[in-house]
């Protein structure tokens, strides 16, 4: 084991108090990529939130339907405080958005049309957002 291998499992242990079997198996030459990424932006205050961050990698999981992946950010996102209501908003907020995707790229829709006909319609909700009275929270109006 290499000096730099053995400082990133101490550095791991130190974290998570123990190094997992996986990680033990990642190949060393992927390993400091791959903690330096999970260490630096992924568990690390950034622009997101942590719980944020952990509700996205939620939906990403249920997506491609990894379980080991739906279990971490499960977790990780109760450590950051989410809610078993948040959590599964960004099981569906994910599910909704594949859905539309999938029908989208099923038919084939022009993305030149479907790109300008999304921009129209965000211009259109933000102009009735403005327009809101501003003591209440910004939402899209149902028509």
């Amino acid at each position: 084991m290499t000096t730099n291998l053995k400082a990133i499992h101490k550095e791991v242990e130190s974290m998570f108090g123990q190094v997992p079997t996986w990680l033990q198996e990642l190949p060393e030459s992927a390993l400091s990529g791959f903690w330096t990424s999970m260490r630096d932006f992924q568990l690390a205050e950034t622009a997101l939130p942590n719980k944020t961050k952990e509700l996205i990698g939620i939906a990403v999981a249920g997506v491609t339907r990894c379980r080991y992946c739906a279990l971490f950010h499960t977790e990780a996102a109760r450590m950051f405080g989410a809610t078993d209501a948040e959590i599964a908003e960004a099981a569906a907020i994910a599910g909704h958005a594949m859905y539309a995707s999938t029908f989208v790229n099923a038919i084939q829709a022009d993305y030149d049309e479907f790109r300008r006909q999304t921009l129209d319609m965000v211009a259109y909700a933000r102009k009735q957002m403005a327009q809101q009275k501003p003591d209440r929270p910004a939402t899209v109006p149902a028509h």
